[in-house]
């Protein structure tokens, strides 16, 4: 039975600056700080606003400024000494600040089940466990039964999942024959299925549809092992 309760679980916070991050933040803030916090490691200078655009696909440099000037305001850059380009502050304590993503209930990895609602509750992780670049199109499911086992999903985690193409071989979020499911995606000779990570489980064969609803892209692991 899916909680109705709304509640947080925070995964990854480093510093109490990555808790007050989380929560003051935009999704396309959180997106925007993680490139340049990445571009100033990497490249050891802050990124410049083509960089920005080029990245995140703005139409103009005004896009990309209005996105800063918002970081600005709540204190996370700082405008450079050329006027040109913006860097985060503090960078080690800025490596703290968390994705915020909205668990989407249960589902199950085992036999299907009716597709899970929203519950109320989210998760806040920190992007670098996965490489990931962005929040946007990212949902979480909190994985309930054992047949995700062999590729290390253990009932009780959280699947963090992203709205993008799939492609055989993907662990997925799918809706087959009206029911939702976490399997991997496989291409038999012409058949699409799903299968389990776990010999007990037979593979599902739609008879009427599959849906892809997500791509797994991360595990948290909550679950017992």
């Amino acid at each position: 039975m899916i909680s109705s309760a709304t509640r947080s679980l925070t995964i990854g916070v480093h510093s109490d600056t990555g808790e007050r991050m989380a929560t003051a933040l935009t999704e396309a803030q959180e997106s925007i700080l993680a490139f340049m916090v990445r571009h100033q490691e990497t490249h050891g200078r802050p990124p410049s606003l083509r960089e920005m655009c080029e990245e995140f696909g703005f139409a103009s440099h005004t896009a990309a400024l209005k996105h800063v000037q918002a970081l600005a305001r709540k204190g996370f850059v700082t405008q450079t000494g050329d006027g040109r380009t913006w860097a985060a502050n503090q960078t080690k304590d800025v490596q703290g600040f968390l994705f915020t993503v909205p668990i989407y209930g249960t589902i199950p990895a085992g036999l299907p089940a009716d597709n899970p609602s929203t519950t109320g509750e989210t998760i806040r992780f920190d992007p670098e466990m996965f490489g990931l670049r962005t929040a946007k199109g990212l949902i979480a499911l909190r994985v309930r039964g054992d047949s995700m086992t062999g590729a290390q999903i253990a009932d009780g985690d959280v699947a963090i999942l992203r709205d993008e193409p799939a492609r055989p071989g993907n662990i997925v979020a799918a809706l087959i024959d009206g029911e939702t499911t976490l399997k991997r995606l496989v291409r038999d000779r012409k058949r699409t299925m799903l299968r389990a990570e776990n010999p007990r489980y037979r593979d599902l064969i739609p008879t009427e549809s599959l849906i892809i609803q997500g791509v797994l892209v991360g595990v948290i692991g909550c679950g017992k092992r």
